[in-house]
């Protein structure tokens, strides 16, 4: 099988059949399809009967979308791993497009594509900082998250190596994995949108928590510490690490929050 498509979902049972639907109707067909129900209490199990005989259903506690990706990559059989956000939606050649590539550059571990971005119903432009690219891009991974976990896809392989995603991370999870794999490998880049991307609504998991530059730190920590990089990326990681702290540290101040600010003062005086 060539691909697991792996769709974590948490009462999201108001898009969720956008999502399975745009998966279903990919016009490349060897795949499975693995929906991680991350403890749901609406009616997600309602709208998953009409799939029952097309998908491998999962129920889990609620332990967060790291979690509920890792139980899917478990039970994956597929040699690459397709992830998909229960509130995005596929274009339908999306699949086609990447094995394509797969095929023409054997290589290449990840390969992304560009968006298009729907936010509150109306389409919206990326910003140039939200710019994709494919090649050797570590360095330009640092600022920001420039890879969507919907518009990849990535060798089980090599996803197992680097530790698949850190659980601890109840958000900035991909852009943690993404450093983990852009320190070492060169990614593949799909100009043509292959998928539609919708934001705006009010259980993202942007829109639920502040200071997301703390999980970045811990995640630019973390690669310092673990990865053998070389002296121009070790510097460009402890550059950024001082400009997202001092973000941090002039708003833990401004609210008081003196719990947070000890640990990025921490990790800064490692550097």
């Amino acid at each position: 099988m060539k691909f697991s498509v792996i769709i974590p979902t948490f009462n999201r049972a108001y898009c969720l059949e956008r999502a399975i639907d745009s998966v279903l109707n990919q016009s490349f067909k060897d795949f499975e399809l693995i929906i991680v129900d991350d403890g749901s209490t609406d009616d997600t199990v309602e709208v998953l009967k009409k799939y029952q005989n097309k998908i491998s259903y999962i129920k889990t506690k609620n332990l967060g979308v790291s979690h509920a990706r890792n139980v899917g990559i478990k039970k994956s059989r597929g040699e690459w791993i397709a992830l998909l956000d229960s509130d995005d939606e596929w274009h339908e050649n999306k699949l086609e497009l990447q094995n394509k590539f797969i095929s023409e550059n054997p290589n290449i571990p990840l390969v992304h594509g560009e968006e298009i971005w729907i936010r509150r119903g109306k389409r919206v432009n990326p910003k140039n900082k939200h710019k994709k690219f494919g090649g050797y891009i570590f360095e330009k991974c640092l600022p920001l998250c420039l890879i969507s976990p919907s518009a990849s896809v990535i060798k089980k392989e090599i996803l197992l190596e680097v530790g698949a995603f850190d659980e601890n991370f109840i958000v900035c999870e991909d852009y943690d994995l993404w450093l983990k794999i852009t320190s070492k490998y060169e990614v593949g880049f799909i100009e043509t949108p292959i998928i539609s991307k919708y934001g705006g609504h009010e259980d993202q998991l942007s829109a639920k928590y502040f200071a997301m530059d703390l999980y970045r730190v811990r995640a630019l920590n973390n690669i310092l510490r673990t990865r053998k990089l070389s002296e121009t990326h070790i510097n460009a990681v402890k550059n950024q690490i001082k400009i997202k702290a001092e973000i941090l540290i002039n708003g833990y101040r401004k609210h008081k929050n003196f719990e947070n600010i000890d640990e990025v003062l921490k990790i800064v005086g490692m550097l």
